[in-house]
């Protein structure tokens, strides 16, 4: 199979590389390296060094993919608050640049959305029915592109499908970054920082491993049925208080956090629930968190 995966030096796309690798598949990779890294590309892989918000078809006109991993994005819910217009540049025409270099060689796409911050504020695990109420630029952009891929999918007779991916973590991710609570807090705690809690909390996530969402993805290859997104998670809510918790019973460590004022855009509860995936895609989560979690501080301290 010949695959382009968008976003392949990051932290998920470049596990997708990998993954793919593994099967044998001739995969092309497309990140302008702002945030990805040449180093996490397999060397069987091709990197192409292009931004996805300019035209990508000419680019690629020689990778002829079969299907598009698409997993380039601002995925920052404070940087998407602060500057709504360069989240919808990256997300939303950046995933029209991917549709139309799919159409050209009539691949199917696989799009990285979001769960959480497409349905804004849970009562109870959100289905893919539940009502979509984003409460960040972010998520607005995420949902457009969703649409996009939906119409581009009753326009042109397309299967493209977008995976409502829950709070991923594990491995490569950067404790550095914005995002990624699971590798900021493990960096604090690996490096004596007193790690940081926004809030009183108590908000929940669910928080799903890279290697399940890299299985997910791999399971939604050339799924033709009528269903065109599906969440990705584990359908079980963890606080933030509780994954520090977890966190530094793995790291064997016992820091008292700091509190901080919460933050503009943040949900207090967010789980989904993935029996859909279940059904249609035959995926289901294998990792429980704790040996997630000790696999991420294993990577970042081998």
């Amino acid at each position: 199979m010949r695959a382009v995966v968008t976003g392949g030096a990051g932290f998920i796309g470049s596990t997708l590389v990998d993954a793919l690798v593994e099967r044998g598949d001739e995969v092309h990779v497309v990140d302008d390296l702002s945030s990805g890294r040449r180093e996490q590309v397999a060397a069987a892989a091709r990197l192409h060094v292009l931004d996805v918000r300019e035209p990508l078809a000419d680019a690629l006109a020689d990778a002829r993919p079969e299907v598009v991993f698409h997993l380039a994005a601002q995925i920052d819910v404070r940087r998407s608050v602060a500057d709504p217009v360069a989240d919808a540049a990256t997300n939303v025409l950046g995933t029209l640049q991917v549709l139309e270099l799919a159409r050209a060689h009539d691949a199917q796409v696989v799009f990285a959305s979001t769960g959480g911050a497409i349905y804004g504020e849970c009562e109870h695990p959100a289905t893919e029915a539940a009502e979509r109420r984003p409460v960040s630029p972010y998520g607005t952009s995420k949902l457009a592109a969703e649409e996009y891929l939906a119409m581009y999918n009753r326009l042109y007779g397309t299967s493209h499908v977008s995976m409502r991916y829950g709070n991923v973590y594990g491995p490569r991710q950067d404790p550095h970054g914005e995002a990624g609570v699971v590798a900021i807090f493990f960096g604090k705690l690996t490096s004596g920082e007193t790690p940081l809690i926004f809030g009183d909390g108590r908000q929940t996530r669910d928080y799903v491993y890279v290697g399940d969402v890299v299985a997910a993805n791999m399971a939604a290859l050339a799924y033709e049925g009528p269903h065109q997104a599906f969440n990705i998670g584990t359908q079980t809510e963890t606080d933030v208080i509780d994954l520090l918790a977890a966190s530094q019973r793995v790291a064997g460590t016992d820091v008292t956090p700091e509190h901080l004022p919460a933050r503009l855009g943040e949900l207090d509860r967010s789980c989904l629930d993935i029996a859909l995936a279940r059904r249609e895609l035959g995926w289901q989560p294998a990792i429980p968190l704790a040996e997630g979690l000790a696999e991420t501080l294993r990577a970042l301290h081998p």
